[in-house]
């Protein structure tokens, strides 16, 4: 098989294996828009929250918006109480028309570790087998109407698949991925993703891609006799190389970018390029420019022109890496309130 191939999570089938990892801060759907235009198979939101959700917060349910190029998209969503987790998925199959439900079960950030969700789930198991079993059960059981990708209410008539991301373990004395694995297949489960390393390592050290090969083959043998269920990988997938390598030494199914796609959503496009045809064709500095300036656009048609051009400072100082002269940019762009601010920054390059 190529090492660029569909992929089928359930009954979701998806072109392509160049997936957009759910980032915190950053896969809102301009940027999501921006990566599928690049060439991302698939994509995730930002992690949103089931509290949030149950209790109706406007700001949550705009982190679910579907990108209108998006031909699939997927929800995540986080915490700690599975009927909550249950309520959650509910709404989200209401009010939305993604194609999946994933489950955080990685994230090391202190406030979501002490509500008992992200990677606070990789020290029990158990638990998070409750919370996969309840939000599948309520997928499967939902008997409401939602949303189609023409903003239409219709009825739910296609089982939408539950997936789960996790990392390796709490810590390097409490490697659980195996458990973890197994708890989620076997709540139902149609897919799993690990980030490569611990909660305690954070976003440091390096990601363990010899544990990827590992749970491939451990999934493998778990489902045996039945259908099978696909392994995503995530960490240290910086470049098309870095993609190449994680699907050859892992067998994982999919990449997941992270980082390396944050002022770069070109490399999509060069992964692509390089899985199918062994080349990669660098892209004049301008379209990397222009590509922000497109996600700009989004960004104020989502929130305004003040936030929006506030949020996408962080964005452009990705976007200029790289550049000659990019550090005096980043001074400039650290100050820009307007899209008037950006285009005069940026003037050389528009």
């Amino acid at each position: 098989m190529s090492l660029y191939h569909p992929v089928q999570i359930g009954n979701l089938s998806l072109p392509g294996n160049l997936f957009l990892a759910p980032v915190a801060g950053y896969s809102d759907r301009a940027f999501r828009s921006i990566c599928a235009e690049c060439g991302a198979d698939f994509a995730y939101t930002e992690m949103v929250s089931s509290e949030a959700l149950t209790r109706n917060n406007e700001k949550t349910e705009t982190l679910m918006r579907r990108a209108p190029n998006e031909s699939a998209y997927a929800v995540q969503i986080f915490g700690g109480n599975p009927e909550t987790m249950a309520q959650a998925a509910r709404i989200v199959l209401e009010k939305t028309s993604c194609e999946c439900i994933d489950i955080n079960g990685g994230c090391p950030v202190p406030k979501i570790i002490k509500s008992n969700a992200g990677s606070a789930l990789t020290r029990d198991p158990e638990h998070l087998f409750k919370i996969v079993s309840a939000v599948v059960e309520s997928v499967k059981n939902y008997d409401g109407k939602r949303l189609n990708r023409a903003n239409e209410i219709v009825p739910y008539n296609t089982q939408v698949p539950v997936t789960v991301k996790f990392r390796l373990g709490w810590d390097s004395e409490s490697i659980t991925w195996k458990e973890c694995a197994e708890a989620a297949i076997k709540a139902g489960a149609s897919a799993v993703t690990m980030h490569g390393r611990t909660r305690a390592q954070g976003y440091e050290g390096k990601s363990d891609w010899n544990a990827l090969a590992e749970l491939v083959k451990f999934v493998a043998e778990l489902c045996a006799d039945s259908q099978k269920i696909p392994v995503f990988g995530s960490g240290d997938a910086f470049t098309p190389e870095d993609a190449k390598r994680m699907l050859e030494e892992t067998g994982v199914d999919a990449v997941m970018f992270a980082r390396g796609a944050m002022g770069n959503p070109f490399l999509f496009t060069k992964t692509h390029e390089f899985l199918t045809n062994g080349t990669i064709t660098e892209l004049p500095v301008e379209k990397r420019i222009q590509a922000g300036f497109r996600e700009l656009d989004l960004l104020i048609q989502d929130l305004g022109e003040l936030s929006a051009c506030r949020e996408a400072r962080k964005r452009f100082c990705a976007y200029s890496k790289g550049l000659e002269g990019g550090a005096a940019l980043r001074k400039e762009i650290v100050s820009a309130e307007s899209a008037a601010d950006y285009r005069a920054i940026f003037s050389q390059y528009l």
